[in-house]
């Protein structure tokens, strides 16, 4: 499969890119994620992205990218943007680095079409093989994929050959498991705060795992990259992300509500996985509008924990 116009152009009809289940539109080319691909799901990821510029400072990413793309010697270098969902991230790249080429590869063509002229948007199955020669690019982000990839280590293993040597890799993702008072819970509480918040993600987790997915994969970022043999200079930051309006400083606040709009949108974006795996509809909106209230009216502090971790691939 050649990386060519015909891949990153999408005419006016784009009914075969998309499929309905249980009233959202999905990918068609991988029915293993079951996210949606429609505004709802644009709207989230646009939310996500500025909450992380913010747990960034501003910036769209941390580690030593400016670094790594000073030393390139070419003319133009090359970003590769994966799961690129709204484009956002891509499209803030290509405008921070005019010289850069800076690709975007999704499951579905929600990007916009008006987008600078370095910046270009693909359809790919990241799962069947990323259609670029090896070593071709000098920076390449991963934000929130691991729960639509069955196997993450041979994900790393084809970030590994897509890189040059002393190119960068940067990846983001939640755990999956919510913080309720400052504490990681797996299971329902009995008579704490919570409880329907965190069976709504005990429910989201069994879902996943029944899809192949691993859901450990967040906390195992670090261990999984050594593995492949092929990184170096690994730095792990993690910290906890605050849901909603109860931190006291401005910067914490601003996140949290803009993490809670993501999670507002996220709960009934899960509804047709459910649906899907078995749960009757009753049981489906028994858990979301019980996860609604938690986030609504809350009687605990909710956090998430985020894993960043970015490395170099060795010389």
């Amino acid at each position: 499969m050649s990386h060519s116009a015909e891949v990153s152009f999408i005419g006016e009809n784009d009914s075969e890119y998309f499929r309905r289940l249980y009233d959202r539109k999905f990918n068609t080319l991988n029915p293993r994620y079951l996210l949606p691909a429609d505004e709802d799901e644009v709207k989230r990821s646009e939310l996500h992205h500025r909450m992380m510029q913010f747990v960034f400072q501003g910036d769209n990413y941390v580690g030593p990218v400016k670094e790594v793309l000073q030393f390139v010697t070419s003319n133009v270098y090359s970003v590769l943007d994966l799961g690129t969902g709204s484009g956002t991230w891509a499209i803030s790249i290509a405008d921070e680095f005019p010289r850069a080429e800076v690709i975007g590869i999704d499951l579905a063509p929600l990007q916009p079409r008006s987008v600078p002229p370095n910046c270009t948007f693909e359809l790919c199955d990241i799962e069947s093989g990323i259609p670029y020669p090896d070593g071709y690019f000098d920076f390449i982000h991963a934000r929130c994929m691991h729960t639509g990839i069955s196997d993450y280590p041979q994900l790393l293993r084809e970030i590994a050959r897509l890189l040059r040597p002393g190119g960068l890799v940067l990846l983001i993702e939640p755990d999956l498991i919510p913080i309720v008072d400052g504490r990681p819970v797996t299971r329902a509480p009995a008579g704490l705060g919570g409880g329907d918040w965190t069976t709504f993600w005990e429910t989201y987790r069994n879902c996943l795992t029944r899809q192949e997915v691993d859901i450990t994969v967040p906390q195992k970022l670090t261990d999984m990259l050594t593995s492949t043999g092929s990184f170096e200079n690994i730095v792990k930051r993690d910290g906890n992300i605050p849901v909603g309006f109860w931190p006291k400083d401005p910067h914490s606040l601003s996140v949290g509500q803009l993490q809670w709009l993501d999670y507002d949108l996220f709960l009934p974006a899960l509804r047709p996985m459910f649906l899907f795996h078995g749960l009757t509809e009753n049981q489906v909106r028994s858990l979301i509008t019980g996860a609604q209230r938690d986030l609504y009216h809350p009687v605990a502090e909710l956090s998430t924990h985020i894993n960043i971790v970015h490395a170099s691939k060795r010389l």
